[in-house]
């Protein structure tokens, strides 16, 4: 009951929160958006399958020029969507197959080289992607008469896609899949020995965690309006990646906390000028220090101790 007591909360103060700021702040909420959806796809590679990945903000940037090459020319953003879901999906299908030989770090190196491949690409191939020229003027959609040209618009639209990818992720976490996924992560051996067929759920883990990577860029283009390579560096992958250890990796509502940290703290933190990234930094280092299970993780064990000394209380 709290639970959902929370959500609703939660998704009341979402909708509220924009009419009393600036374009700037707006922005803010819709970038926090749209990295969440990114870092619920890491979430289910990372948390739930535990399989490392060091390319999910190659696949936001995938998405990204999808919707900017497609919208550019004319044509509406629901096929971007649905181009980016597609191709996404099968270069993580594909992805995912070294993670049937290899694990761990090893995982981690070849995601990174494949990050940096994706980079080279959009850098140097300026006949499909303008190279670091970049896109400019990518054009926000209208659905059905509604206009999402306004910040106030487009970050309604986008937290309508979020809530939608939410609702989806929600339904495949409690679904046998999301099962199969954990299983995976806690003991590979114990889950084949179970019947779960560990090579397909290691597959899809990659391909649905890198679709929603490619959905997220399919709004970061009209969201920012131009795009160039140096946004989807690997710089971007390991913020994602923070974002989901910070939130709490394995948790439902950790990529929401985890984004909010990353893309909101640091604006927060600019009173204090040139320190604000040092403060940050300090922030996340002892976070990861004293509760590696994340903001979610230090919760929850709050929750526990403070239990026994309520009873003990009465």
């Amino acid at each position: 009951m709290m639970k959902k007591l929370a959500i609703l909360v939660a998704a009341v103060a979402l909708i509220a929160a924009p009419f009393g700021l600036k374009p700037y702040g707006i922005y803010l909420l819709s970038l926090w958006a749209v990295m969440t959806i990114a870092a619920i796809g890491l979430n289910l590679t990372l948390g739930y399958a535990g399989q490392i990945s060091l390319a999910q903000g190659s696949f936001v940037g995938i998405g990204a020029y999808i919707a900017a090459l497609l919208t550019t020319q004319g044509w509406p953003l629901g096929l971007a969507f649905a181009a980016a879901i597609v191709l996404c999906f099968a270069i993580g299908w594909l992805l995912g197959y070294p993670a049937l030989r290899v694990a761990h770090h090893y995982l981690a190196f070849v995601t990174l080289s494949f990050a940096t491949l994706v980079f080279l690409v959009l850098r140097n191939e300026e006949w499909l992607t303008k190279g670091v020229y970049g896109i400019s003027g990518i054009p926000r959609p209208t659905l059905a008469g509604w206009s999402t040209k306004a910040p106030l618009d487009f970050y309604f639209f986008c937290l309508l896609i979020l809530a939608l990818v939410a609702a989806a992720a929600g339904w495949m976490i409690r679904s046998p899949w999301g099962r199969a996924f954990t299983a995976l992560r806690e003991n590979p051996i114990r889950a084949s020995s179970l019947g779960v067929d560990t090579r397909r759920y290691t597959l899809m883990a990659f391909a649905i965690g890198s679709a929603l990577g490619g959905i997220a860029g399919v709004l970061y283009a009209p969201l920012v309006q131009f795009i160039e390579p140096t946004a989807f560096a690997l710089g971007l992958s390991l913020n994602l990646l923070l974002m989901v250890i910070v939130g709490g990796a394995g948790r439902f509502f950790g990529p929401f906390l985890g984004a909010a940290v990353s893309v909101l703290l640091p604006e927060w933190l600019r009173f204090s000028e040139g320190l604000y990234l040092m403060l940050y930094a300090v922030f996340v280092m002892l976070l990861l220090a004293f509760c590696p299970s994340g903001l979610l993780g230090l919760g929850a064990r709050a929750r526990k101790s403070w239990k026994p000394s309520s009873k003990s209380a009465n």
